[in-house]
């Protein structure tokens, strides 16, 4: 039964946020790339201290990479609403 808490909840907690942004991107809400970069630093320090995983540190930087690079480019995939003209 240690082994649930064995990293203090962390892991836990990395990976509620992950399925919680997952949930949050599929409803198109732009906070879910926050969450993820957050999730993504979690399992950084984790990878990097507790579990001493460079694999796992060196992916999430790439997800986390990723993220960003959606949370920046979320606007810019956004058409612009024709202008309805009355007839």
């Amino acid at each position: 039964m240690s082994s649930l808490y064995q990293y203090y909840f962390l892991d836990w907690a990395g990976m509620i946020l992950s399925l919680l942004s997952a949930y949050l991107l599929g409803n198109r809400q732009r906070l879910g790339f926050l969450l993820f970069a957050f999730s993504n630093l979690i399992f950084i320090f984790l990878g990097l201290t507790w579990m001493e995983s460079v694999g796992m540190a060196v992916g999430n930087v790439a997800f986390m990479i990723i993220n960003i690079r959606g949370y920046v480019h979320w606007t810019k995939n956004v058409e612009p609403e024709a202008s309805v003209t009355p007839a």
